[in-house]
C-alpha cells in the first residue's frame, strides 16, 4: 500500500520539525551560533535544548519505522490495523516532539511507546504476510 511510503516521507519531515525552534533560538544568539553551532548548546534556552534532543531522537525512531514501513510495503501488507499503526506512528512522533519541547515527560514517554508500538506492529504484520 502506498500509504506506507507516504508515512515514511512524513516521518522524515517530522525529524526536522523540532529543529525549527533550534534554528530560531540560534538566530536569537547571533552569529556565534552560525560559526560554532554545537559549542553554543549550553547557551540555548531550555526549550531549544529539548528541541535538539527531540530532533536527535527522531532520527533514531525514524530508522526503525522506515525499515518497518518498507517491510510492510514490500511484503504487500494490506491491513487496516497496519495502516492505523503507520498513521499512529506519525501522530505519536509529532506529539512526542511537542511534549518534549513543552517538557511534559509522561506524555512524551507515552508517545514514544505508541510510536514504537506502531513500528513493531508493522514488523509483525510484515513477517506474517511474508510467511503466508
Amino acid at each position: 500500500m502506498i500509504i506506507f511510503l507516504y508515512a515514511i516521507a512524513a516521518a522524515a519531515a517530522l525529524i526536522y520539525l523540532p529543529f525549527l525552534l533550534v534554528a530560531y533560538a540560534r538566530v536569537q544568539i547571533g552569529l556565534e551560533a552560525l560559526s560554532t553551532p554545537r559549542a553554543i548548546f549550553d547557551k540555548l534556552p531550555p526549550y531549544a535544548q529539548r528541541a535538539t534532543w527531540a530532533h536527535q531522537n527522531s532520527f533514531e525512531a525514524f530508522m526503525l519505522f522506515a525499515a518497518a514501513a518498507l517491510m510492510a510495503y514490500v511484503t504487500g501488507v494490506n491491513s487496516p490495523v497496519a495502516v492505523t499503526a503507520a498513521i499512529a506512528f506519525i501522530v505519536a512522533r509529532l506529539l512526542y516532539s511537542v511534549f518534549y519541547i513543552l517538557n511534559i515527560p509522561l506524555l512524551r514517554s507515552l508517545m514514544f511507546g505508541i510510536g514504537s508500538l506502531g513500528s513493531g506492529t508493522l514488523i509483525v504484520f510484515s513477517i506474517i504476510q511474508a510467511n503466508s
